[in-house]
C-alpha cells in the first residue's frame, strides 16, 4: 500500500512540475505552421488539411470553450490543452519506468525496502521529468498540435501493457488490452504514430503469456506483430474506407440508391459481423477469439471518430480541405494521394527514364446522381530501378530539380553520373538516418548549437548538435554562444541514458528488447517508411517523439545503474539517494537549465501579429492570394477565430489547383463575396481540363484576357489540339495578355486615388510564363478576365513568383502584400517587386501594423528570425526607398525610427545583416547618422565575428568553410567601408577598412578555389 501511494502522490507531482513548466512556457496565441489551421478547424469544427485528425478537433473544440466567449484567448486554451496532455504524458512515462524498474529490483512476493524505494522512485522522477524536458517533446507540449496528444496515447497504451503484465494471471486483466485497443482507435484520429508501439506491445503479451520463450518463437511473433501493424494501419484504417467507397459505387450506380447509402450498409456488415462473432466466441467458449474481436470492435469504436469528416464536409465549412463528402473522395483524403505514391521497396533512381505508362483502375468522383469517371490511375515504368529506393524523385515531381541537384551536392555526384546502389544506400544512411534522425536524437540528449534549420549540412553548426565540451577550441562565434538558442547538454543524458539501456540488457534482456522496439519502431522504422525524399519545409525532429520517449525510459533505468555501482562503495541507502541526486541534476535539472530559454513562448506574438498584417496590407473586399503554411494557417486563424478582416478573401495557391477549392471559392465566405470565378463545375471538375499545354498560334500583339479564357474553356473543337493519344484538350494560343483598364473605374472603385489617375495605363500588358497551365492558373484567368477592377487582387509578400503569372511590373507593395494596380509600367526599375503604392504603404505600417512583441520578446523562434525579421527589414526599406523616391523624406525618416523602435537590432544571418546595411545607408542618406552609425556597428561586429569563426575553419576544417558565406560577409563588409567613407564617418571608415584589408587577405586563398 505505501509503495502504491507514493507511486501515484509522485506521478501526480510529475504532472504537476511539467504543467507549471508548460504553462509558464506557454505561446499565448497561435503559433507558426499547421497550428493556426487546428486551431480554426478545433474552433469552428471545419475539416484540415489531411487526414482530418478529427479527435483532435473536437477536443480542442472543447478547451476553446473555456475562452468563455474572448476569442482572443481561445488559441491560449488550445495550446493549455497541449499543455495538460504533455503533463499528463510525463505522469504516464513516470508509473511506466517505475513499473519496469520494480521488476528489475523485486522479484514477486518480496518485500521492498526503503533503499529500493528510494531508487525504483528516483528512476522514474529522473526519466520522466527528463523527457518533460527535452528539446523537442517540449516544443509541441505549449502549441495547438497533434504531437502531444500523440504522446499521451503512447504513454497511455505503454503504460496499459505494463498494468496488464503486472496482473495478467488476475481474473479480468484482458481489460487492459481492451483499452488498448480503444486508445488506438481514438489516436488514429489524432495522429498514426501511436500505432508503431504495436510491436513493443505484442512482445510485452508474448514474453509474459509464454513461460519458455524461444529465438524462433520470438521471431514468429515479432513478424506476426508487424502484419498486426499492418492490418491496423491498412487492413482497418485503409480498406475500411475504400470497401465502403466500392459498396457505395455498387449501390448508387448499379441499384439506383442515394450517395451513401452503399457505405452505410457496409459500415452496418461490419458492426453485424463482428456483433454475431463476439456472440459465437462466447457461445463456444474461445477466449482468444473474443478478445480479438472486442479490441476489434473497440479499435473500430474510436476510429469511429471519423465520421466527423463527411458530416462537416457536408456542412460547408469555410475551411473544408478536400470536401470529403463521399467515400470515395474521404478514401483519396485519408490516403493522402496528394501528397504522391512513395516507392519503399522497389523503384526508380532520380536519373531514371520513363519508358512506359499504362492505366491502372478508374478513378471516380461524386457527380450530381451518381459516381463518374474522372480518369484512370496511371503506371509508369522506368528504365532505372533499385530494390529499397531512397532516390526516388522522377521528373513529374514538382520539385524534381531541386530534389536532383541536392542528390548530387550531397552525394558529390557529377553532372552526367549515374546513381549507383551503393549511393543509394549512402543517402539512406548518411542523409535519410543521420541527419534527418541520429541529429535530431543528439539534439534531445547530447546539445544543440540553435534552432536554425540545419538539414543540408552535416559540417554547419546550423542546426547541428554539440555536446558542449570541446565548443571552447572552436572559437564559435558569439551570434551562438550568447544566444538562447545554445544549449549544450554535455551529453550527460545520453550517459545516463546508455548506462540504463545496458543495465536492463543485462538484467532483464526481454524487457529491454521490447524499449529498443518501442525506440526503433517509433525512429529509425518511420525514416524507413516515410522514405523522405528532400529537403523538408522544416526540421522534422517532432515525428520522432515516440523514441526519444523510450530512451528516456533508460535515462530512468540509469539510475539502477549507478546506484547498482554506488551501493558497493557505501549504504544501501545512501547509494540510493545519491544516485538519484546525481541522475537529477545531470538530466532533468540540467535540461531545464539549458533548454528553457529556447523554449520560453510567454512573450511572443509573432505569429498572430504578422498575419493581422498581411490581412490589414489588403484594401477593402481583396482578393489575397498567398502561399502555404506561415502566411496562410494563421490568416485563417486570425480570420475564423477573431474575425480579423473577414472581408478579405484568402486563397491559398498550393490548394488552388484543386477542383473543391475553386468551388468553394466560387462560394461566400464570412463577408467575403464570391470570386468572381464564371466557369461552371463541368469545366473544371477532377479528370477535365487539369492541365493545359502551350501551343503558340502565332497571334500577334496581345490577346484580352477574357478572349483567352473564352478559348481555352471552350468545348468547340477548333479549340483543341489531338494528341497521339487519340485525346483532344484544349490548349493555351498565347503567352501574351492585355487587360483593359477604364481609369475612372479604379479611381470609382477606390484602387487608385484621383490624384494617382494619371498615373494609369490604358491596357495593363504582360507574359504568361512557363509552358503549361493547370487549375490554379485558369481559375485566376478567369478572376482576372471577368473582376473588372471591382474587387482589388493582392499577394502576400511570400508567395512564388510563378503565381504572379508575369505580372510584377504591375504589383506594388502596400505592406506583407502586393497590390495590383495598373499604372504605367516602368520597365527600368531593376527590382520590380520592390515597388511601393508610397502613401498607402506608409498609414498601413505605421498606423495598422502590430509588431509581435519582437522587441522585447524573451524568445524568437527561427521562423521569427528568418523569415519575418526579413520581411520586415525588406518591408521598411523598400517603404522608406519609395517615399524618397516620392518627394517625401519626412516620411521616409519616420518609417526608419518606426523600424528601430519596434525591431530589434540583431543579424540572425548574413542576409539580414546585408539588409541592415541598405537600412543603415537610407539612414545616411536622411542624416539621421546616429541611427546609421549605430546599425553600421552592429554589422561590422556581426561580420567581424563571423569572419573571425570562418577563419577558424579555413585553418582547422577548411571542409566545413562555406566559401560562398565568407565572400558574401567580405562584400557586406566592403559596403559597410564604402558606405562610411561616403558619408564621411572616418573612423568607422578606417575601421571596416582595415578589417576588410585583414580578412581579405586571410581569405586570399579562397580566390585559388
Amino acid at each position: 500500500m505505501q509503495y502504491n501511494k507514493i507511486n501515484n502522490l509522485l506521478g501526480w507531482a510529475c504532472l504537476l512540475i511539467a504543467l507549471a513548466t508548460y504553462i509558464l512556457t506557454l505561446e499565448p496565441s497561435v503559433s507558426f505552421w499547421d497550428c493556426g489551421e487546428f486551431i480554426a478547424c478545433a474552433y469552428r469544427l471545419q475539416v484540415s488539411h489531411q487526414p482530418g485528425y478529427p479527435m483532435f478537433a473536437m477536443l480542442g473544440k472543447v478547451f476553446s470553450l473555456l475562452s468563455l466567449g474572448d476569442n482572443t484567448k481561445v488559441p491560449y486554451f488550445t495550446n493549455l490543452g497541449s499543455a495538460l496532455a504533455s503533463a499528463a504524458t510525463v505522469m504516464f512515462l513516470f508509473w511506466t519506468i517505475t513499473a519496469l524498474a520494480k521488476k528489475l529490483l523485486i522479484a514477486k512476493g518480496e518485500t521492498i525496502s526503503s533503499s529500493q524505494l528510494i531508487a525504483i522512485m528516483g528512476a522514474g522522477l529522473v526519466g520522466s521529468l527528463a523527457f518533460a524536458y527535452t528539446d523537442t517533446f517540449w516544443f509541441s507540449a505549449v502549441e495547438t498540435i497533434v504531437f502531444a496528444l500523440s504522446s499521451l496515447c503512447t504513454a497511455v497504451v505503454f503504460w496499459a501493457i505494463l498494468k496488464w503484465d503486472a496482473h495478467a494471471d488476475e481474473r479480468g486483466a484482458d481489460k487492459w488490452i481492451v483499452l488498448i485497443a480503444y486508445v488506438m482507435g481514438l489516436s488514429i484520429g489524432i495522429h498514426l504514430l501511436n500505432l508503431l508501439t504495436i510491436p513493443a506491445i505484442t512482445m510485452v503479451y508474448y514474453f509474459r503469456r509464454y513461460k519458455n520463450p524461444t529465438v524462433k518463437s520470438g521471431i514468429v511473433v515479432f513478424l506476426f506483430s508487424i502484419v498486426l501493424l499492418g492490418l491496423v494501419q491498412y487492413g482497418i484504417r485503409e480498406y475500411t474506407i475504400k470497401f465502403a467507397a466500392y459498396s457505395d459505387l455498387f449501390f448508387v450506380n448499379s441499384l439506383g440508391l442515394g450517395f451513401g447509402s452503399g457505405a452505410m450498409c457496409f459500415v452496418l456488415l461490419i458492426v453485424a459481423s463482428l456483433a454475431l462473432g463476439i456472440w459465437y466466441s462466447i457461445r463456444h467458449k474461445k477466449p482468444v477469439l473474443n478478445l480479438a474481436l472486442i479490441c476489434l470492435a473497440f479499435i473500430y469504436f474510436g476510429y469511429g471518430s471519423f465520421f466527423y469528416i463527411p458530416i462537416r464536409a457536408t456542412a460547408n465549412t469555410d475551411l473544408n480541405n478536400s470536401h470529403p463528402d463521399n467515400a470515395f473522395t474521404l478514401n483519396d483524403y485519408l490516403g493522402r494521394i496528394q501528397y504522391g505514391e512513395t516507392p519503399l521497396l522497389y523503384g526508380p533512381y532520380f536519373d531514371a527514364k520513363l519508358t512506359d505508362q499504362q492505366e491502372g483502375k478508374n478513378l471516380y468522383r461524386k457527380g450530381a446522381e451518381r459516381y463518374e469517371v474522372s480518369g484512370k490511375k496511371i503506371i509508369n515504368t522506368y528504365d532505372h530501378n533499385t530494390i529499397i529506393p531512397r532516390m526516388h524523385s522522377t521528373q513529374g515531381d514538382p520539385q524534381y530539380a531541386q530534389n536532383v541537384q541536392f542528390y548530387k551536392q550531397w552525394l558529390q555526384l557529377a553532372d552526367g553520373q549515374s546513381p549507383t546502389f551503393a549511393d543509394n544506400m549512402k543517402w539512406m544512411l548518411s542523409w535519410q538516418m543521420y541527419q534527418m534522425y541520429w541529429r535530431y536524437f543528439l539534439w534531445n540528449f547530447v546539445g544543440r548549437y540553435n534552432d536554425t534549420d540545419g538539414q543540408t549540412s552535416t559540417a554547419s553548426i546550423d542546426g547541428n548538435w554539440t555536446s558542449g565540451w570541446f565548443d571552447g577550441s572552436k572559437h564559435l562565434p558569439k551570434s551562438v554562444t550568447n544566444s538562447n538558442t545554445y544549449t549544450p547538454l554535455y551529453a550527460l543524458p545520453l550517459i545516463v541514458g546508455l548506462l540504463g539501456m545496458a543495465y536492463h540488457i543485462k538484467r532483464k534482456k526481454a524487457d529491454a528488447m521490447v524499449i529498443g522496439l518501442l525506440w526503433f519502431f517509433t525512429g529509425l522504422a518511420i525514416v524507413l517508411y516515410v522514405n523522405q525524399a528532400n529537403i523538408q519545409p522544416r526540421e522534422r525532429d517532432y515525428s520522432y517523439v515516440g523514441s526519444f520517449y523510450a530512451f528516456a525510459i533508460w535515462i530512468g533505468l540509469g539510475v539502477l545503474a549507478i546506484n547498482d555501482f554506488m551501493r558497493h562503495k557505501v549504504n544501501a541507502k545512501g547509494a540510493a539517494f545519491a544516485s538519484v541526486a546525481v541522475c537529477l541534476l545531470v538530466a532533468p535539472v540540467l535540461m531545464a537549465r539549458q533548454e528553457w530559454g529556447d523554449h520560453d513562448r510567454s512573450t511572443k506574438m509573432t505569429p498572430h501579429d504578422m498575419a493581422y498584417n498581411f490581412l490589414i496590407s489588403c484594401p477593402k473586399n481583396a482578393i489575397l492570394f498567398t502561399n502555404g503554411d506561415n502566411d496562410t494557417y494563421s490568416l485563417w486563424y486570425d480570420q475564423e477565430v477573431e474575425g480579423v478582416r473577414p472581408d478579405v478573401r484568402i486563397v491559398c495557391t498550393s490548394l488552388f489547383s484543386g477542383d473543391w477549392y475553386i468551388r468553394q471559392m466560387q462560394k461566400p465566405m464570412n463577408q467575403s463575396a464570391p470570386l468572381p470565378i464564371t466557369m461552371p463545375f463541368d469545366k473544371y471538375k477532377q479528370g477535365v481540363r487539369d492541365f493545359m499545354a502551350y501551343n503558340d498560334a502565332k497571334i500577334p500583339g496581345s490577346v484580352d484576357v477574357k478572349e483567352v479564357f473564352d478559348f481555352i474553356t471552350s468545348d468547340d473543337e477548333r479549340t483543341k489540339v489531338q494528341y497521339q493519344s487519340g485525346e483532344s484538350m484544349n490548349y493555351l494560343p498565347t503567352k501574351n495578355f492585355k487587360l483593359k483598364v477604364d481609369p475612372d473605374q479604379l479611381v470609382k472603385n477606390g484602387v487608385v486615388t484621383p490624384q494617382q489617375k494619371d498615373k494609369l495605363t490604358n491596357s495593363m500588358e504582360w507574359q504568361l510564363k512557363g509552358d503549361y497551365i493547370y487549375k490554379d492558373k485558369l481559375a485566376m484567368i478567369d478572376l482576372l478576365a471577368h473582376n473588372d477592377w471591382k474587387r482589388p487582387v493582392c499577394f502576400t509578400i511570400g508567395v512564388a513568383s510563378e503565381y504572379m503569372m508575369g505580372m510584377e511590373p504591375y504589383l506594388y507593395k502596400e505592406g506583407f502584400a502586393y497590390h495590383l494596380i495598373p499604372f504605367k509600367a516602368d520597365t527600368a526599375v531593376h527590382d520590380q517587386l520592390g515597388k511601393v503604392n508610397s502613401l498607402v504603404m506608409y498609414n498601413n505600417v505605421m498606423n495598422k501594423f502590430k509588431y509581435g512583441n519582437f522587441k522585447h520578446a524573451r524568445y524568437l523562434d527561427d521562423v521569427s528570425k528568418t523569415e519575418f525579421y526579413p520581411f520586415m527589414e525588406t518591408t521598411f526599406h523598400d517603404l522608406a526607398q519609395g517615399l524618397i523616391k516620392d518627394g517625401r523624406s519626412d516620411l521616409a525618416l519616420n518609417a526608419l525610427h518606426k523600424f528601430d523602435q519596434e525591431m530589434p537590432d540583431i543579424n540572425p544571418n548574413i542576409d539580414t545583416a546585408h539588409r541592415k546595411l541598405l537600412l543603415a545607408q537610407l539612414a545616411y542618406k536622411l542624416n539621421d547618422k546616429e541611427l546609421a552609425n549605430r546599425y553600421a556597428k552592429g554589422i561590422g561586429n556581426y561580420l567581424t565575428d563571423q569572419l573571425a569563426y570562418n577563419y577558424t575553419l579555413l585553418k582547422d576544417k577548411p571542409e566545413a568553410l562555406n566559401t560562398g558565406e565568407v565572400q558574401f560577409e567580405l562584400y557586406v563588409l566592403n559596403g559597410l567601408a564604402e558606405t562610411t567613407k561616403a558619408y564621411n564617418e572616418t573612423g568607422l571608415h578606417k575601421q571596416f577598412q582595415d578589417e576588410l584589408n585583414d580578412y581579405g587577405s586571410k581569405f586570399a586563398v579562397l580566390e585559388n578555389r
